[in-house]
């Protein structure tokens, strides 16, 4: 199956999905699902770079954090994101899973976005994070809008 990204039904809220060969790969397909709640990806320019880091005791729980790390920075910097560069996914010997990636974007300009929602978070509701049959890797969750 290749890299991709798509959205699921959820009674009001909207899916993020993400699919990938690899654990990295999926995490950045479902920021970009996310991205896409609000507005087309490829329509946003790489210009400015925000780093995150996260860390949680599992690999689900770490992509709430991430994405939710993301609503943080769009929301306070009035960014969006188009890229997604996964630079550490981990396991540590302390149990903990941590997470370092770049986000690239720019501000949002609402004539050119054109944003058709604002994303509050991601939750918890239908969180997955495996490995499929065939290999890929599936990261989703329901996001609140």
């Amino acid at each position: 199956m290749s890299t991709h990204w798509a959205h699921f039904e959820h009674d009001a809220d909207i899916g993020v999905r993400g699919i990938a060969p690899t654990l990295e790969g999926a995490f950045e397909q479902a920021a970009l699902a996310l991205t896409a709640v609000v507005t087309e990806p490829a329509g946003v320019a790489s210009v400015q770079g925000v780093r995150v880091h996260c860390s949680a005791p599992d690999t689900a729980l770490l992509l709430v954090d991430f994405l939710n790390a993301i609503v943080f920075q769009m929301a306070t910097r009035h960014l969006l994101f188009g890229r997604f560069e996964i630079q550490q996914l981990s396991h540590r010997e302390d149990g903990q899973w941590v997470l370092d990636a770049r986000l690239c974007g720019e501000a949002v300009e609402p004539e050119r976005h054109q944003p058709a929602v604002e994303v509050k978070g991601a939750t918890y509701t239908s969180l997955e994070v495996k490995r499929q049959v065939g290999g890929d890797w599936l990261a989703q969750c329901v996001v609140d809008v």
